[in-house]
């Protein structure tokens, strides 16, 4: 299939004014949500919400273990919005690393899809793109009831390529199996995915099956999706799948024939703007899941001006699908508004293997030998068009996003939990 290749669509800017002194951090709690009676003459009282822990990680900052929202606002600097039901959120720059707000940083939750971030930048880099793989039964085996899936077909060959924007685009479960199973199955890819994220110091994160799916020790953070995140987007692959609205996805194989494709549609709606929710503008990717356990969850990255913020939301309360998405673009919005008016209240650490020697070096290990090509191809993120071969159909997100992520000198995880 012939590469189609769309324009960069960041045309937002933010304005940022200099802070001129220090205020003191502080937590608001918001308020919780009255839920109606059964006779519908009134509300119930407010149904209590879980607790996160009393003590959680303090990797990245002492802050980011403490319960409740934490932010350190500088003079000028718009407060907190009060209208957040997630249980668990953070907001920070996706090159620097600081953290500009964040609620129970590290409570450790069930991730859903999100866990497909980790996945990816674990084993995208493992697979030729072009390489093409004949699907067997046994490749589709324990892929979980009432999964999402793309449509991948036993005895049918596809491309990596292919199957990544199967896991990319609708969150395939199927094609996450079958990609795992290239990778030397199921039981040895988790366990990669483990290994790399405690190499990212991602130490909530304790990974049982590659896609995500509710298993009862199955859990991550707010804090280490963002860090995979954040890995993931140095890769030039992972960016531009992330970053695609929509593609065309093999289908049947009729003899003498050419193959069938039908069309499929990145289910972050925030890009494309389904269900009703207005895309938002600079998006970027980068993952979105809903189980039964984990609630709605997502990661996001933006881009305003030279400005770059990942935010990541877990499980609101406020109920239905688009509340992850609209809590997500409100605090995009405050991010963007804030920015340059707060005082960090930590930081995103950089991997074990990073070399923190001097500012903006990161060391070239196994999971990011493609950062340096990456960003001198993305020319620093800017004016670079997309092209992803295999039948793109639309991407309208910054495709040519780069993070350059500058490493504090000196900085390992302190405080960690452990599996």
């Amino acid at each position: 299939m012939s590469a189609k290749k769309t324009a960069l669509t960041v045309l937002s800017a933010a304005l940022l004014l200099p802070a001129l002194a220090v205020a003191p951090a502080y937590a608001v709690t918001p308020a919780p949500t009255p839920t109606p009676s059964p006779d519908g003459k009134g509300a119930k009282p407010p149904v209590k919400a879980p607790a996160p822990p009393a003590g959680m990680s303090a990797v990245g900052g002492a802050l980011l273990g403490q319960p409740g929202p934490q932010v350190h606002l500088l003079p000028g600097a718009p407060a907190l919005p009060t209208n957040l039901t997630g249980r668990s959120w953070i907001v920070a720059d996706a090159e620097t690393g600081e953290v500009l707000a964040a609620q129970n940083a590290h409570w450790r939750l069930p991730p859903a899809s999100t866990m497909k971030m980790l996945f990816a930048d674990t084993v995208l880099p493992t697979l030729p793109k072009e390489q093409v793989h004949k699907v067997s039964q046994e490749d589709l085996a324990g892929v979980g009831a009432g999964s999402s899936l793309v449509g991948v077909k036993e005895d049918l060959e596809y491309t990596v390529h292919d199957l990544w924007l199967g896991v990319f685009l609708r969150s395939g479960n199927d094609a996450v199996h079958v990609l795992s199973s290239m990778n030397g199955g199921v039981e040895k890819t988790v366990k990669d995915m483990q290994a790399h994220a405690e190499e990212l110091q991602a130490l909530d994160t304790h990974v049982i099956s590659p896609d995500g799916y509710d298993a009862p020790d199955q859990v991550s953070s707010a804090y280490d999706l963002t860090l995979f995140a954040r890995s993931g987007l140095q890769k030039k692959d992972f960016r531009e799948y992330a970053a695609t609205a929509s593609a065309k996805f093999p289908g049947e194989q009729k003899p003498g024939q050419p193959r069938d494709a039908f069309e499929i549609q990145n289910t972050n709606r925030l890009m494309t703007g389904a269900g009703g929710i207005t895309p938002y503008k600079g998006i970027a990717g980068v993952k979105n899941g809903n189980t039964t356990m984990a609630g709605s969850t997502f990661t996001g990255v933006a881009q305003r001006g030279d400005k770059k913020l990942v935010v990541t939301v877990m499980n609101p309360a406020a109920g239905g699908v688009n509340a992850v998405y609209e809590e997500t673009a409100t605090l995009f919005d405050w991010g963007f508004a804030a920015a340059g008016k707060v005082k960090p209240i930590g930081e995103l650490v950089p991997p074990k293997s990073a070399d923190t020697s001097s500012h903006g070096s990161p060391a070239q290990s196994h999971e990011n030998k493609q950062t340096a090509a990456a960003s001198e191809e993305g020319g620093g993120g800017l004016g670079t068009a997309l092209g992803i071969a295999g039948g793109v159909v639309a991407a309208l997100a910054a495709a040519a996003f780069v993070i350059n992520r500058r490493w504090p000198r000196g900085r390992q995880a302190r405080g960690g939990e452990k599996d």
